[in-house]
């Protein structure tokens, strides 16, 4: 995978079967955690701000599935209380410069998390969630990416109703994501030694409060957000009703119906 962008694991939505047959996941790699994250002796130090990166498309253009308003509250206000609050946890501590991803893995912290944790993984799993998203496409998958499914799920009908199964039984806030499990164990941070063909498949995995896949080495493909302040606005109350109905694309874009009313996810 490419290491230069922020979100180094959507890579697989744009050449999904070229990701999965690579062996490089540099930028998902485990680095070995301090117990500490101590502040720099040295000073003046230079410090690289984090910056709030805007969805893919105008705040409007889900509407009327997710409205205007919604965004403006999510992603003006939550996203971006996220990325501001980073800033402050690691300004000149030995995160200050890193990539998001390597301060996510660092501060996971064997499922022992660092302060620093929930927000650079919220604003990690804030940048997917918009990339999974956009106004039109759909399509049932094709080729490889639909054999994929039909064997790890069965049928492309049973992955469909274990993805919803997974964002509505979500208790609390959290997420819901497909992903690409290659060389890792159910256990964070730990590495299968020997890994085999049966580690090598798509798995749905539901994750509490800010945890997403990147600390098991998994390689996210979609996501489903399921904190109340992502559908509140316009839904009001949280039901199994506002999962997706879902068709996944081989780039990754998933039909949704909320209540009867159509729109579309996924960067394809």
């Amino acid at each position: 995978m490419h290491t230069s962008s922020l979100t180094c694991a959507l890579i697989p939505f744009q050449g999904f079967l070229g990701s999965l047959e690579s062996s490089s996941h540099s930028c998902l790699q485990w680095r070995n955690p301090k117990r500490t994250c101590s502040q720099k002796a040295s000073k003046p130090y230079i410090t690289a701000q984090l910056e709030l990166k805007p969805p893919p498309y105008p705040l409007n253009s889900l509407e009327p599935h997710m409205s205007r308003e919604t965004l403006e509250y999510h992603w003006g206000k939550h996203h971006r209380g996220y990325v501001e609050t980073l800033n402050k946890q690691i300004i000149g501590t030995e995160l200050d410069g890193m990539a998001l991803e390597d301060i996510i893995i660092l501060t996971y912290n064997r499922g022992d998390p660092f302060p620093a944790f929930n927000s650079a993984a919220q604003i990690w799993n804030h940048d997917f969630f918009w990339e999974s998203m956009k106004p039109g496409g759909g399509g049932k998958p094709t080729g490889n990416l639909l054999q994929l499914i039909e064997r790890d799920f069965g049928s492309y009908k049973e992955f469909v109703k274990e993805f919803k199964l997974a964002a509505s039984t979500q208790f609390g806030s959290g997420w819901a994501w497909l992903a690409y499990k290659a060389n890792r164990l159910d256990v964070g941070n730990s590495i299968n030694p020997r890994p085999s063909e049966e580690d090598k498949k798509l798995v749905i995995v539901k994750t509490p409060n800010a945890v997403n896949p990147l600390v098991w080495d998994y390689s996210p493909l979609l996501t489903i957000d399921v904190w109340e302040h992502a559908y509140y606005i316009d839904y009001q109350c949280w039901s199994h009703h506002l999962v997706p109905n879902g068709i996944l694309e081989p780039k990754g874009r998933l039909h949704i119906n909320f209540h009867g009313k159509v729109c579309f996810m996924g960067n394809g």
